[in-house]
């Protein structure tokens, strides 16, 4: 993984702005300790990516499971932050507010360690699939997988609602799918 530039950048200026926009008052608890987090880590990373990231060989044949923790509240570059925190803010206040704020926590940690661990499962899957152990350095660093499974749950909670992603109305249920698409266009890698 290629480090970084620390500091202010474009994509955290833009979510900051976006932040204010809502307003903290209007952020709930676990959900703005959330975007605290990310953003803290962001500017102040623990360790660099390349000892972060979440990979099966690491996890799993170096046995360093801290990265399970880890891994999920580092992001690449600014705009990896900015478009998993933007989400984040828009999904936390929904779900948050319909959920409570102590099952709303259970739920963000529970949900960080299990979307390490099915990557590490679909790597290894890949892996022997593809008889190529290539799959097994594979590192990857981000909340996505995290966001992806409130959008799920958010569907449950609020079935038949249409969404709006890049300016086009999409039913809910499609709409992950088309942020992914959209987020890969706009923002490759």
């Amino acid at each position: 993984m290629q480090r970084r530039p620390r500091g202010v950048s474009p994509g955290l200026l833009l979510l900051l702005y976006q932040i204010s926009q809502v307003g903290l008052q209007n952020i709930p608890s676990v959900t703005l300790g959330v975007l605290v987090l990310n953003i803290f880590l962001f500017l102040n990373p623990l360790r660099p990516l390349s000892e972060v990231c979440l990979s099966v060989n690491e996890a799993v044949h170096k046995k360093n499971w801290q990265r399970l923790l880890l891994a999920p509240f580092h992001h690449a570059d600014d705009w990896h932050l900015y478009y998993n925190m933007i989400s984040m803010l828009w999904k936390g206040i929904m779900l948050e507010r319909k959920l409570k704020s102590m099952w709303f926590a259970y739920i963000i940690v529970v949900f960080s360690v299990l979307i390490g661990i099915v990557y590490m499962v679909l790597e290894l899957l890949v892996v022997v699939i593809l008889d190529d152990p290539s799959y097994e350095m594979n590192c990857g660093v981000g909340f996505s997988g995290v966001l992806f499974a409130l959008k799920v749950l958010n569907n449950h909670y609020n079935p038949g609602r249409v969404s709006s992603v890049l300016g086009l109305p999409i039913y809910s249920k499609y709409a992950c799918w088309v942020e992914l698409v959209a987020i890969h266009l706009i923002s490759p890698g």
